[in-house]
């Protein structure tokens, strides 16, 4: 069964991410404020960003990956700027190897 993963931005900015088989049913649903808590207290929702696949599941996967990315990074998706994805998704940590081999390497 069909799948799609979207993005929709509530009244007050935010993003929500979801997955579903029935795309407009389920835009309809949000509007009419029978969607998740989040859509229901912001209404209106207005979709921002969609991908579709051969399958349910893979978009049930693919929403759980985007709803632990930062809000810059899912605009940078929502404005197709792929190439800037990858930037936004490295570990920026101090204890990141890559800062761990440049002090290393450095002093």
């Amino acid at each position: 069964m069909k799948g799609f993963l979207y993005i929709l931005e509530c009244s007050d900015g935010s993003y929500y991410c979801g997955s579903t088989v029935d795309l407009d049913k389920r835009l309809k649903e949000h509007n009419d404020g029978k969607g998740a808590n989040h859509t229901k207290k912001r209404l209106p929702v207005m979709l921002v960003y969609v991908e579709e696949y051969d399958r349910i599941d893979k978009a049930f996967y693919r929403e759980k990956q985007i709803q632990g990315w930062s809000r810059n990074k899912k605009e940078v998706l929502i404005n197709g700027d792929l190439a800037e994805l990858s930037g936004l998704a490295e570990c920026k940590n101090k204890s990141h190897y890559k800062y761990y081999i440049e002090e290393k390497y450095n002093k």
